[in-house]
């Protein structure tokens, strides 16, 4: 249960925040390090990134089967926050000032970007974090995603706290499964790894 804690304390910061009133309108700066293609770059670069290596690997190494469950935790986080945008409705800081605009349509809530992020990482944070500190680093990742996201004007602040808590929480389950479930459904030949065939 240790491994759980980092998924709880994200749960219990967004609870508290989100009736503390953290949510606020801040000036978009869709500019510099804030701008979406930088925003792209991070988020499709970390996703690629994590399916080269499940198909280099495969499921047979440490890497390989970290990386399966990587992908399985992205699923997991993408159905999850589209889901969660269609239930809560809540409107986006583009849309309206008020951070209070729940079950209006909108799509703000959680985001699905910073779910997404955190969900490729933490599987490999969880795998590696003991042994290796500086994987931690990759918190990092996520991080800039949500705050990005912020400053752009695309999400509230608990926007990105949520999606950051249900990715970890993605990851958290997915790296539980010992046989990733997307790997199971694969053919044989992927669960190898390309990385053995040369």
């Amino acid at each position: 249960m240790p491994r759980m804690r980092g998924a709880l304390l994200l749960l219990s910061l967004f609870a508290s925040t989100a009736f503390a009133g953290i949510d606020h309108p801040v000036t978009p700066d869709d500019s510099g390090i804030w701008g979406s293609g930088k925003q792209n770059v991070v988020r499709y670069g970390s996703i690629l990134t994590t399916v080269g290596l499940a198909l280099w690997e495969g499921g047979d190494t440490r890497l390989g089967k970290t990386s399966w469950q990587a992908m399985d935790s992205l699923a997991l986080a993408s159905v999850a926050a589209g889901v969660g945008k269609v239930v809560f409705g809540r409107q986006r800081p583009d849309q309206t000032d008020d951070p209070g605009q729940w079950f209006e349509g909108g799509r703000s809530f959680p985001s699905g970007e910073v779910s997404q992020v955190a969900g490729v990482v933490t599987p490999y944070v969880l795998e590696y974090g003991r042994d290796n500190p500086w994987v931690y680093a990759l918190e990092l990742l996520p991080a800039y995603e949500a705050a990005a996201r912020v400053k752009s004007g695309e999400h509230w602040q608990t926007d990105v706290l949520a999606g950051w808590a249900l990715g970890t929480l993605t990851g958290y389950l997915a790296h539980r499964r010992d046989s990733p479930f997307i790997l199971q459904v694969m053919p044989n030949q992927i669960a190898v790894g390309y990385k053995k065939r040369f």
